[in-house]
């Protein structure tokens, strides 16, 4: 995680900056009137990661600045959310003349939720064991958090390694749980404007949905009230079944999740692959008039590129317009941007996530 410069001030000059770079790196698509959403200006962060640094007797969390190699002492935070910055310094205070606590730590990660919840992850250079434990047991009963130690081939869980987000999507709640170390989205309030816009722009297109990369299923579930049935994949062990809880947990009915990779998924679409992870799903009966797709950075390989213009719509959620704007020059040639969004997860920063949604020309 890269050093922001917080500047509240100024957020919605920056934010109008972001908008006409996109304006202008995407004009060869005849872009339509870009929805724009934004974020808090300050407490927007939900998740962090901060190196600990030690000095003599001092311990503090410090980030690195733009080379990566030059630490700045960080005794401030505004970008995390209330609930970490609450409790971050303090909790280094406590640690700071505990011996057990401290010996070799070399990195705190915070992952909150918009409902309070607080995950709070030690990773030390050394073991750890019971007399760990013991000592992290009050931290735990002190700040009102769940603790995990993190040493090499060691993981001590104090209760629990996950939160459980309440996301508020039109006037409905959906509870995702999201587990530490894994992906989630970092900007609760802005990733709720995501799903509310994907509802939206899907609204009314009916059939069923292919999603790939579903992770927990942050925006499986919310969007399947627009389908009649999703079949969504993930390859990441840990996030599959954290959205087979999460279709539990929120009594959602027509999802399917199968442990499969985009690439393998679009070959077993194309009657190309078979394999038993696909078993009882009877794909031959799917409908499927949409496609969503959330990439990492990388954006779609070749193959699923083509594999994504089978279908009448794709909405396409980007965390990185450079291999969002390459994957259009491929898919523009049959399809056309009904609706292009801009969602500012990462403010004071040049990062920031697109959505697209395109039909069939």
């Amino acid at each position: 995680m890269g050093l922001p410069n917080v500047q509240p001030e100024r957020y919605r000059d920056l934010l109008n900056e972001k908008l006409d770079w996109v304006k202008a790196e995407f004009a060869e698509f005849n872009l339509p009137s870009v929805d724009v959403f934004e974020s808090e200006p300050q407490h927007y962060r939900l998740r962090a990661e901060f190196r600990v640094w030690h000095e003599g007797d001092d311990l503090y969390y410090v980030m690195f600045d733009g080379d990566k190699h030059t630490p700045v002492r960080i005794d401030s935070c505004p970008m995390v959310s209330e609930r970490i910055h609450d409790m971050m310094f303090e909790l280094l205070d406590v640690i700071r003349p505990n011996e057990v606590l401290r010996r070799r730590l070399f990195q705190v990660d915070f992952l909150s939720s918009l409902s309070g919840e607080l995950t709070v992850t030690l990773l030390y250079h050394r073991p750890i064991g019971e007399e760990w434990a013991e000592a992290a047991a009050k931290l735990r009963e002190q700040f009102n958090i769940d603790i995990i130690g993190r040493a090499r081939k060691t993981k001590i869980l104090l209760n629990r390694d996950h939160v459980i987000e309440t996301l508020h999507i039109n006037g409905k709640p959906f509870q995702i749980k999201q587990v530490e170390n894994s992906f989630s989205q970092p900007n609760g309030k802005v990733c709720e404007q995501m799903i509310q816009w994907g509802l939206d722009v899907t609204a009314g297109v009916g059939g069923d949905l292919v999603e790939y990369y579903c992770g927990a299923g942050t925006f499986t579930l919310p969007l399947a009230q627009n389908f009649r049935r999703v079949v969504a994949t993930e390859l990441a062990k840990v996030s599959v079944h954290a959205a087979k809880e999460n279709i539990a947990l929120n009594n959602v009915d027509n999802v399917d999740v199968v442990r499969i990779s985009a690439e393998d998924f679009s070959l077993v679409l194309q009657g190309r692959m078979q394999t038993r992870r696909v078993a009882g799903l009877e794909l031959d009966s799917c409908n499927f008039t949409t496609v969503l797709v959330d990439p990492p950075r990388a954006g779609l390989d070749a193959d699923t590129v083509q594999q994504v213009q089978q279908y009448d719509n794709i909405l396409y959620v980007s965390c990185n317009p450079v291999t969002l704007k390459e994957n259009l020059r491929e898919i523009c040639k049959n399809y056309r941007v009904e609706r292009f969004a801009l969602f500012d997860q990462f403010p004071y920063t040049h990062h920031m996530e697109c959505g697209v949604f395109l039909t069939r020309r």
